[in-house]
């Protein structure tokens, strides 16, 4: 596989490494890979650089990996949340497939975010294949639960992705073609990442960084990913561990701007750091949000479907969930920029293109799990795959967030789709809503609708991307595609 490099290319990713509030360990860039993980200082090192991988690189290159970075192609964009301004050159071959649900195995951007993900999963079975190397015990179980998280958080967006997937959870050697290529049931992978999960919650230390797995980040993961399995059992779980995050009282909803543009805010629970203006250190992806600042004409533009959904129950988070663009009049046809990451908090002024850095060198962390979902998981928890609650704890950590928005309406009887609707304005643009309409049973029918509104065509199989192309030609035959794939 693409992904299966050795361990010094991974210690040259790591030693370029920072982020917002962390990754301060001292880097030997002398150290080879001979001598290497010899000790915990040297092992924390390497754990930067499964950090790293989640970051992705700053580039418009298709050959970089750009982990979390382009995170938003293979997911809001192939929901009814958002689209390219207009498929340009660029982006018809790659980004116009995502939003008309006519995703090719040879698309890019599936084969970097699959390529990008098995790189963490691979870096992270380095760091735990060398634990031996750690003396402390507890300093040994929260280096493997830091590695165990970020591996399960991998696994997990891509089993929600692609489905059945290879079962690495060793390092392969290149040689080990079946164990690299043979897709395993999914219910063998969230074996997997729950186990991950809950070594994660038990063993990370009280480190005090929120870009840095905790073990309330893993809580939170782990909730959301009992939710997603969605049986009684894993419904009671779910709640149990999102009223410990409650309950803990370290966490509470911000100013709604202040959530994306005061960085390491109190509702933040965990988020990939970025740090403005060094290339590696920076993100592209909020540049590339708008029009004529990033490699295109636009992408990841809000749809007129979400920006009615928006106007309709965003209350104060309106403003600042999406604007109209600056530039927009193409084609006569007004369209909607995301307005929650803009670079740095800048908008570019009255053109949407004047800066005083460059929007390309963002510094914007990028948040993957906050206050609000907890609350909105919790509600969901206690709904338990039902289609309405009238419980009294649920309905108030959903009124929590909707009373943050403005709005005091409370209801006796909260619905399912009442819940789904608030998940989609509350965490808009941030690479929810596709995993909550699959998972909420409802991405059938409201994507089979968008698409044909929008002269589409959406199928089941579109639930789940192609394996990428690349992936079957490694394979020697070993690597089955998707149904609806050739």
């Amino acid at each position: 596989m693409k992904y299966f490099k050795y361990i010094a290319l991974i210690l040259m990713v790591s030693i370029t490494v920072s982020c917002s509030d962390f990754l301060d360990a001292e880097l030997n860039s002398a150290i080879t890979t001979d001598s290497y993980y010899k000790n915990v200082d040297e092992l924390e090192n390497g754990l930067i650089g499964v950090y790293a991988g989640i970051k992705g690189v700053n580039s418009s290159s298709k050959d970089d990996s750009h982990g979390v970075q382009w995170e938003f192609y293979v997911t809001e964009m192939r929901s009814d949340n958002t689209s390219t301004k207009s498929p340009d050159s660029e982006d018809a071959s790659d980004a116009g497939q995502m939003e008309s649900f006519a995703v090719l195995p040879t698309n890019n951007f599936v084969l970097n975010y699959y390529t990008s993900s098995f790189e963490v999963i691979y870096r992270a079975n380095v760091i735990l294949s060398n634990l031996d190397v750690v003396e402390d015990a507890e300093a040994a179980a929260a280096i493997e639960g830091e590695a165990k998280f970020l591996r399960a958080y991998s696994y997990f967006n891509l089993v929600r992705l692609f489905g059945d997937l290879p079962l690495i959870d060793r390092i392969v050697t290149p040689s080990e073609v079946e164990a690299q290529f043979t897709r395993v049931d999914t219910d063998l992978i969230y074996d997997l990442i729950v186990s991950d999960l809950e070594a994660a919650a038990a063993g990370i230390a009280d480190h005090g960084y929120k870009t840095r797995a905790s073990k309330d980040a893993a809580k939170a993961l782990l909730a959301k990913v009992h939710l997603t399995i969605g049986t009684s059992e894993s419904y009671t779980k779910a709640q149990l561990l999102c009223e410990e995050i409650i309950n803990s009282g370290n966490y509470k909803l911000e100013d709604f701007a202040d959530v994306f543009y005061s960085e390491l805010n109190d509702e933040v629970i965990f988020a990939i750091g970025y740090n403005s203006g060094i290339q590696d250190n920076s993100q592209i992806f909020s540049a590339e949000w708008m029009n004529a600042q990033g490699n295109t004409s636009g992408v990841n533009y809000a749809t007129t479907d979400a920006v009615a959904a928006i106007d309709a129950r965003g209350g104060i988070r309106t403003p600042n969930s999406y604007r109209e663009d600056p530039l927009t009049l193409f084609g006569g046809t007004i369209r909607y920029q995301v307005a929650k990451y803009f670079p740095d908090g800048e908008s570019g002024g009255s053109d949407g293109q004047t800066f005083t850095g460059l929007p390309q060198l963002a510094g914007n962390d990028w948040i993957v799990l906050r206050y609000a979902d907890v609350l909105l998981m919790h509600t969901e928890a206690i709904l338990a795959g039902g289609t309405e609650t009238t419980n009294g704890n649920a309905i108030d950590s959903y009124m929590e967030v909707r009373e943050r928005a403005g709005f005091t309406d409370r209801p006796s009887t909260l619905t399912k789709l009442e819940l789904l609707a608030e998940r989609r304005v509350e965490l808009a643009f941030e690479n929810q809503r596709l995993f909550d309409l699959i998972r909420f049973n409802e991405a059938q029918s409201i994507l089979s609708a968008f698409a044909t509104a929008n002269g589409f065509t959406f199928t089941s199989t579109d639930l789940l991307l192609p394996i990428p192309q690349n992936e079957i030609n490694l394979s020697q035959g070993v690597m089955n595609q998707n149904p609806g794939y050739n």
